[in-house]
């Protein structure tokens, strides 16, 4: 009889990556500009929603600093946003909740 296939695993046997990097292992110095892009499709309310989540994370990020690219065919907005990034947990929070808004496509 052959053996059972493994089991996948499961959130107690992953390691916990929502811990701050010690300052000296971090290849980033906090605090310091930041820059992320997103896209999504260009619609009404994009820009306006993304620049709302990421104000939650940096209250001081100014909207004048949002660089816009639109695609080529129009269809897609690309934004870079800078934000003044404090922590690793900060940055993490950020990507996760830009990631699973509704009207974002790709966080980088």
């Amino acid at each position: 009889m052959p053996a059972p296939p493994p089991k996948p695993p499961v959130a107690a046997d992953l390691p916990d990556f929502s811990r701050d990097i010690p300052p000296e292992e971090s290849l980033i110095t906090y605090p310091s500009a930041f820059p992320i892009k997103v896209m999504g499709l260009q619609v009404d309310g994009f820009e306006a929603a993304v620049l709302a989540v990421a104000r939650q994370f940096d209250p001081t990020l100014d909207p004048a600093t949002i660089e816009r690219r639109p695609s080529s065919g129009g269809r897609y907005l690309g934004l870079t946003i800078t934000v003044t990034a404090t922590s690793r947990v900060q940055l993490d929070e950020l990507y996760r909740t830009l990631s699973t808004h509704p009207m974002v496509k790709v966080v980088l």
